[in-house]
């Protein structure tokens, strides 16, 4: 059975091991109630620059690295390599791709 502890903000029972509060987003490590962002919030309102106010439509955010795979070691050698995230968006009318860091 799991241990129980109460939220100081809204007074939820929580599980000891959770850092934050399911009711109340009451961070336990920061102890004060945090603001969760919702995902499609950050995305940006982008409009294609050959087509003129067309929006652009984000397809999703991908993860890059540069060189090759290295044989058996490669998961091994995959720690030295240089890995880049980019959040892509693309124009629907002329297919215009465009990366913007996150």
């Amino acid at each position: 059975m799991d241990i129980m502890k109460h939220c100081p903000n809204c007074q939820a029972e929580i599980i000891e091991d959770f850092q934050l509060c399911w009711n109340c987003n009451y961070s336990f490590t920061e102890n004060r109630v945090v603001e969760i962002v919702d995902q499609d919030q950050l995305k940006r309102q982008i409009t294609c620059l050959r087509c003129k106010d067309v929006p652009m439509h984000f397809t999703g955010n991908y993860k890059f690295h540069e060189g090759t795979r290295f044989g058996a070691m490669g998961n091994l050698l995959e720690l030295f390599v240089n890995k880049e995230t980019f959040n892509i968006y693309v124009c629907p009318k002329c297919g215009k791709a465009e990366f913007f860091t996150p």
